[in-house]
């Protein structure tokens, strides 16, 4: 395998809610981008409360200290005071962007500040944040924040479209150095990439003489999740198709596998138990013969 060249295309504008072709995207690659839609003074207010440590997470909290039992309730209860990275979180943008992924009342998981040292050399092993996770019709979303610019020689977070669904438990998968197709993720100040929590990534070396920081937040739904899919939309099932059918480089022999994966959950997502592509799933539900 061989590391890819391509950077991670942005989506041209921030949306309160995710169209159509979006979440089809979301469920075929594992990730949506979006530059720059953090304003500039709340990415200095968050960076400067990632400096100073002002909000640490569950993982940091002693037994007991109210952090500790943070995981697990509603997101718009945790950080109440409504300034830097709590603003962050409550801008429409966000909140359309969490809102159109999980439905509304996302439950907060934790969130942690990765921060890599000026002129560091070491690149953090390809993993998943998660055990093998069983749920097929619900997923978790992690959105990684990037508050200064990150150019390449800073990193940032690389990334492997179209892996959320091959599920691995953590680090079983650090023996791999490069995948044909992996994206690393170099962007302006203020950018936001929303991640299923399956997709394999690891941070990549800082080779800058500046600090680098991200911050990471994983969230839960709190109800079954579904997409719109009704209308309008359902004229767009032609492009949802092509993005649900569109192998990774990667995917070699096993891309329809991966393909059967994807209409699975999007069948999931929309309700629509007979949405199909290409006969895939519509032929493996015929009834047996008598």
């Amino acid at each position: 395998m061989t590391a890819a060249r391509e950077t991670l295309a942005p989506i041209e504008e921030p949306v309160l809610r995710l169209t159509a072709a979006q979440l089809a995207a979301f469920v075929a690659r594992g990730f949506l981008r979006f530059d720059s839609i953090i304003p500039h003074p709340l990415c200095a207010e968050a960076l400067r409360e990632i400096e100073t440590n002002a909000r640490p997470g569950a993982f940091a909290s002693k037994a007991g200290d109210e952090k500790s039992r943070w995981a697990g309730r509603p997101l718009q209860q945790i950080w109440p005071d409504g300034a830097g990275i709590a603003a962050v979180v409550r801008l429409p943008v966000v909140r359309g962007i969490i809102d159109s992924l999980l439905g509304p009342g996302a439950l907060y998981d934790h969130h942690h500040a990765h921060t890599v040292e000026a002129q560091q050399r070491w690149s953090q092993p390809w993993h998943a944040d998660a055990i093998i996770d069983p749920r097929t019709a619900a997923f978790d979303i992690q959105l990684f924040f990037f508050f200064h610019e990150t150019p390449r020689e800073m990193g940032g977070t690389m990334i492997l479209p179209g892996s959320h669904l091959r599920r691995v438990h953590e680090s079983d998968i650090a023996r791999y150095q490069n995948f044909l197709g992996q994206l690393p993720m170099v962007c302006p100040a203020g950018s936001l990439l929303v991640c299923h929590h399956g997709t394999w990534h690891c941070g990549q070396p800082n080779r800058t003489r500046a600090r680098r920081h991200m911050l990471k937040l994983r969230l839960n739904p709190s109800a079954p999740q579904r997409f719109a899919w009704t209308g309008a939309e359902r004229a767009l099932a032609a492009a949802v198709r092509d993005a649900l059918t569109t192998p990774e480089p990667w995917h070699g022999n096993e891309a329809r596998l991966e393909i059967v994966n994807r209409l699975r959950l999007w069948r999931q997502l929309t309700g629509d138990q007979t949405f199909d592509a290409d006969y895939w799933l519509t032929r493996l539900e015929l009834p047996p013969a008598p």
